[in-house]
């Protein structure tokens, strides 16, 4: 061993290794940094050799790199936080819808809460039924942080402003009139001795996951009495609530971080939440109503019932699709059994919520809704 370890000094370094065959003159020390000084050209040896091949960068060529990822991810990276927002929405919205479905089938009755008093004119000179709906009420079946009057509703994460579903703006409703004023009988539309759509005022809650709800209430809403002739939709909405998934952070858009639920009926409520596609199919025959959804816009998307048209119908001014719910006449997925023994869809006309049996080979349109 001693040997071979002489031959290789004597081969590397000769002057460490004498004529009379010792190892080395030099104490271990220096022994051991030739040794290392040897490994290192070693290494780095044959990054010399690939040097010339173009493996070494300059500065030029990295700033441009870093440029082009920059761009890159500039253009990426809005597509894929969109797609995360949406998914993160969708979560969140059924959640919501899952836990006020079941909270509203606790309570035992949605009207008479509160104290209404008005005029035929529709002016209300009292009024705390939204309000003491969510306190007395609402509050007892679901777990609610914060409750806020109509004139605190920012207090309870409720954005002034908002995007409707089609890029325009609006502000955010804080009575039935200035969310849908044919809602009430000062519009002239709706008359009956037996039901009065006052102009009440809206009250808003924080929900124990940090949504936040402005609420609209009824109180004199009726039951679903089977109707097989043209009808209202006014008298059968009991609450409708513009939900606020993240509060006032952006982008406080329908369809995205806002959205509605409108329950219907005392008892035996039926709560609907539609997501309205951003396009109306106008001209659509009878015939052809329940398969324009699929055909048009894919699997995702379907007709509404008439319980999604009558929510769709109170939030028209909301939704807004090229002024199509305020303007057009609907098709319901909905069928009824007419009184000449006829089977046939419900229409509403959301201007003014009145549901309309179709007249036979008349085109109407369809507005189809997220599954």
């Amino acid at each position: 061993r001693t040997t071979k370890m002489r031959m290789a000094l004597s081969a590397c370094h000769p002057e460490l290794v004498s004529e009379s065959g010792q190892h080395y003159r030099k104490n271990a020390t220096l022994v051991l940094r030739l040794a290392l000084n040897d490994t290192a050209r070693a290494l780095v040896s044959p990054l010399r050799s690939v040097a010339p091949l173009g493996l070494a960068f300059t500065m030029a060529e990295i700033l441009l790199s870093l440029t082009i990822i920059g761009v890159v991810a500039a253009i990426t990276l809005p597509s894929l936080t969109g797609n995360i927002n949406e998914r993160t929405w969708n979560t969140q919205r059924k959640a919501l819808y899952a836990r006020m479905s079941q909270a509203i089938s606790l309570m035992p009755s949605l009207n008479g809460y509160g104290t209404l008093t008005g005029d035929a004119s529709g002016s209300v000179t009292e009024d705390n039924v939204a309000e003491t709906f969510v306190t007395a009420g609402l509050s007892k079946v679901l777990k609610i942080n914060n409750i806020c009057d109509n004139t605190h509703l920012q207090d309870c994460g409720i954005p002034q402003k908002y995007n409707d579903a089609v890029g325009g703006n609006g502000t955010m409703p804080t009575t039935l009139a200035q969310l849908n004023s044919a809602f009430i009988s000062a519009s002239g539309y709706y008359t009956s001795n037996t039901y009065s759509a006052l102009n009440t005022k809206a009250a808003a809650f924080e929900t124990g996951n940090g949504e936040s709800v402005l609420l609209f209430y009824n109180p004199n809403c009726v039951a679903n009495m089977g109707e097989t002739g043209y009808h209202y939709s006014q008298p059968k909405i009991c609450v409708n609530m513009v939900y606020d998934l993240n509060g006032n952070k952006g982008p406080n858009t329908v369809n995205k971080d806002i959205g509605f639920m409108t329950v219907l009926y005392p008892s035996d409520s039926v709560v609907a939440a539609p997501i309205p596609w951003n396009k109306l199919f106008t001209g659509v025959s009878n015939t052809d109503a329940s398969a324009v959804c699929t055909e048009k816009t894919g699997a995702d998307y379907r007709i509404p019932t008439k319980d999604e048209l009558a929510a769709l119908s109170i939030n028209s001014y909301m939704v807004d699709v090229t002024g199509a719910t305020v303007n057009g006449t609907l098709y319901s997925s909905t069928k009824f059994v007419t009184a000449n023994n006829k089977i046939s869809n419900w229409v509403i006309l959301p201007v003014i919520g009145e549901w309309r049996i179709p007249s036979a080979g008349a085109a109407w349109d369809v507005l189809c809704v997220k599954r």
